[in-house]
């Protein structure tokens, strides 16, 4: 067998290549860690470094470039830099080092203030690296940073305490645990005079914000959330308070782990639920007056200082109702179900829907599966489009809107748009209805049914490489699958998207819209005319075929 010479090349090549890094790994052993370099060769995104001893270390361009791109130093420039390992160097540590070891030199513990502002800069296996105003470079170990979920902290700023300064190993080590033991310990002492408090006392109204408001109680914090504001149910604050003002409150519960003061307006008033809890049930038709209307739902009121919620959800069988105030409005009276009662949660749900007739119920009674309906066009969505059939919706998807897989309901409709579809699925469960347009019009794989048939060969260009496969774009927007198992002697490693390739048609579904194809199933074909020609002629040696076959 002759031996293919470019790959015994290559193997050579990378031996040498091996034994070089390793050399070059031992020599940069032996070299101090801090080091000057002159600049030898620039070449791409990489510097080549004169490190001493016969040794040179990549250095990345970036580190040696200003904000536009230009080159700070060139070939011939002595610039500091620091081995990394790998035949790797850093100038950009290397003047980080300087800055830790000027700042080492300065640090008196006995003078200076040993808390410090620092930002977080990047994060490895033991901790996080910060920097501070001056750039000074600062380890922070993991175990004394505190943070319960490190992965949003690059890049924000915390107080921090100096722990140890290392001169030998030129590092400053810091702790923010530290500095949170502190403040932690400065709360639980004034929390252990109010959180054991069970009378209703005086507050301040600190700061308001849209879930709620904080509470000043003795110099501690608290929060007030807005459903802990009134028994009608969750209000506005800022409706009702400003900050300054003063308010009882009663103490909820302390949260030791979270730190979280928890406080309660209403809970240090008299409780309206006691006349309800036992006169209400849930299925109840009530008549209530609509007192606040949310984009989230409305809140009624019963007219005995309790509020009802009633959802967005439970006003009309429409699920596309963008506004509750398109159905009603504050001051209306209107008759409601009651669907949820807990006096002990001080929790009223209501419903308007359920005393309104059910549009899905009709329209069962309209309409069935495979059905071909007009309707309008409501929504257009990045999935596909909405239609509405009488006084429900049915849901087109993008696939099911054309045989062609890169149309979008976006390119092909406006709101308004009157379409032909049909109904594929009625979901009555979930009150969900499916649609379809493509099946209105013949597939793809059936027009090339129509053309082609099982054993015929077929060219195509890769489309896409799975684990159990190949995607091949075939002519007219038609895709097949040729199966890992039908792949054959081919290297499925030396094949990429783009690739044009061969193969025979293995098996056509019409009514699934799949064709499969196989590269083992055409060299079989190939074997058998490599045969019949054989036998068709006797001139013909069996040498010459093959050797035909493989140019």
């Amino acid at each position: 067998m002759a031996v293919n010479k470019s790959v015994q090349l290559n193997k050579a090549d990378d031996i040498e290549d091996i034994d070089f890094a390793t050399m070059l790994e031992e020599s940069f052993k032996k070299t101090e860690e801090d080091s000057e370099g002159t600049i030898v060769e620039i070449r791409g995104d990489e510097a080549l470094v004169d490190i001493g001893k016969k040794s040179e270390g990549r250095l990345q361009i970036s580190e040696i470039t200003d904000a536009n791109g230009n080159l700070l130093y060139n070939v011939g420039d002595t610039i500091k830099v620091v081995i990394t390992g790998r035949g790797s160097v850093s100038h950009k540590k290397a003047l980080r080092k300087e800055k830790v070891k000027a700042y080492i030199q300065n640090y008196d513990p006995e003078t200076q203030d040993n808390t410090i502002e620092v930002k977080i800069v990047g994060k490895n296996k033991g901790g996080f690296v910060a920097q501070d105003a001056d750039g000074v470079e600062f380890f922070m170990p993991r175990t004394q940073s505190g943070f319960k979920n490190s992965n949003d902290i690059v890049g924000k700023t915390y107080k921090v305490k100096i722990i140890k300064v290392d001169k030998e190993e030129q590092s400053i080590v810091v702790s923010r645990k530290k500095i949170l033991d502190e403040d932690r310990k400065k709360r639980k002492e004034a929390l252990l005079s109010i959180v054991d408090n069970e009378e209703v006392m005086e507050g301040t109204v600190k700061k308001i914000t849209t879930y709620g408001m904080f509470v000043d109680v003795g110099g501690v914090d608290g929060l007030v959330h807005y459903s802990e504001i009134s028994y009608k149910g969750p209000v506005n604050p800022s409706s009702m308070y400003n900050e300054g003002d003063k308010v009882l409150v009663k103490v909820m519960s302390y949260d030791n782990e979270k730190r979280h003061l928890s406080l309660s307006i209403k809970a240090a008033m008299p409780d309206p639920w006691e006349e309800i809890k036992d006169g209400l049930d849930v299925g109840d038709t009530i008549k209530v007056i609509v007192s606040n209307i949310e984009p989230y739902g409305a809140f009624v009121d019963l007219g005995n200082d309790i509020e009802g919620f009633l959802h967005i959800s439970e006003i009309s069988w429409d699920k596309n109702i963008k506004n509750p105030k398109d159905h009603i409005s504050e001051g209306q009276d209107i008759d409601v179900e009651v669907i949820e009662i807990d006096a002990k949660e001080r929790r009223l749900r209501v419903s308007l829907k359920n005393l309104l007739p059910k549009p899905f119920d009709e329209f069962r009674k309209s309409y069935k599966e495979g059905d071909v309906v007009e309707g309008v066009v409501t929504s257009v969505t990045a999935f596909g489009a909405f239609v509405k059939i009488g006084s429900v919706e049915g849901l087109l998807h993008n696939e099911d809107a054309s045989w062609d897989r890169n149309v979008r309901c976006k390119e092909l409709f406006k709101n308004g748009d009157l379409v032909k579809v049909k109904i594929v699925r009625i979901d009555n469960n979930d009150q969900k209805i499916s649609l379809s347009m493509k099946e209105l019009k013949q597939s793809p794989v059936q027009d090339f049914a129509t053309k082609n048939k099982i054993g015929d060969i077929v060219k195509g260009k890769i489309r896409d490489i799975k684990d159990f496969g190949i995607f091949v774009e075939l002519d007219d927007n038609v895709d097949a699958l040729i199966r890992k198992e039908d792949i054959g002697n081919l290297d499925i490693e030396s094949l990429k998207v783009g690739d044009d390739i061969e193969a025979a048609i293995a098996f056509i579904d019409e009514k699934r819209n799949r064709i499969r194809l196989s590269i083992k199933f055409l060299a079989k074909q190939k074997e058998r005319e490599v045969l019949n020609e054989i036998n068709d002629n006797d001139k013909i040696t069996l040498g010459d075929i093959i050797k035909e076959q493989l140019q």
